[in-house]
């Protein structure tokens, strides 16, 4: 599969170019501020990850005492995610096989971060909540952090470089070639009220801005990425952090939790 190969490449570099940047851990810590109330309890979760990456969050929720398996398309991102936690359960899927798996347990809870469910088109993630409920624990919970349409971001960085038809590339319903490490991906964007209208076996329960001052890591080099300004932009994102911006921002976290009647 072509996606697989595009994130190998990509597996190298992510530490680097994402994970361990300023602007990276930035908005990693606002979506942890949105996970603790869910990993605030007594109770061991089960936890799915989907999209791990190199193992980030993986880790967060294993320091945080739950049990957690972690899966990635790309076996470049396993095998870097094996080589920083060996303690940790990773294991390669596609997500778009999910149904096929068959996981010992029902999980309390499923995520995937930053912009993860972009890889899949609309019909691919109905597809998704279709085959879930038999994935998760009544009443559980999916948190997703996924790319919207409309962010302020990309309009304001390719208008003053004067590409106005790439500041809307976004706001499209069909996929887009995204470069990743030089190698170009299908990507998807949906803003909050997709994926709720699409998850209608689920709740809304929070929808939150991720990156809405901070600015996407492509700025990573600029001014921008400088520490005291990426403080400063989190100060921001702190004060401004409702719902109806949550289109406007680089990305958005969007919890939903399975209806108690399914």
């Amino acid at each position: 599969m072509v996606m697989q190969h595009d994130f190998d490449i990509a597996s190298i570099t992510y530490d680097i170019t994402f994970t361990n940047t300023s602007i990276g851990k930035a908005q990693r810590k606002q979506v942890y501020n949105q996970l603790k109330e869910i990993l605030a309890t007594e109770k061991q979760l089960s936890i799915l990850e989907l999209n791990c990456g190199t193992g980030e969050d993986a880790n967060y929720f294993h320091t945080n005492n739950h049990k957690v398996t972690a899966t990635d398309i790309s076996l470049g991102m396993i095998t870097e995610a094996k080589k920083k936690y060996e303690d940790i359960n990773f294991k390669q899927l596609d997500i778009n096989k999910l149904h096929q798996n068959e996981f010992f347990e029902k999980f309390d809870f499923i995520f995937s971060n930053f912009g993860g469910f972009n890889c899949l088109s609309k019909h691919q993630i109905i597809t998704f909540f279709d085959s879930v409920n038999k994935k998760i624990a009544k009443n559980g919970i999916i948190s997703l952090v996924i790319m919207p349409k409309k962010t302020f971001w990309e309009k304001i960085y390719f208008s003053l470089k004067g590409d106005f038809s790439k500041g809307k590339r976004r706001n499209t319903t069909t996929s887009v070639a995204a470069n990743v490490d030089g190698v170009d991906v299908n990507t998807w964007y949906f803003n909050p009220d997709e994926i709720s209208k699409i998850a209608t076996n689920f709740i809304v329960k929070k929808i939150k801005p991720i990156g809405l001052f901070v600015p996407p890591s492509y700025l990573q080099s600029s001014f921008l990425g400088k520490k005291t300004m990426v403080h400063f932009l989190s100060f921001l994102d702190s004060l401004f952090a409702f719902s109806f911006l949550a289109k406007y921002a680089d990305h958005y976290y969007i919890e939903l939790q399975k209806k108690s009647n399914l």
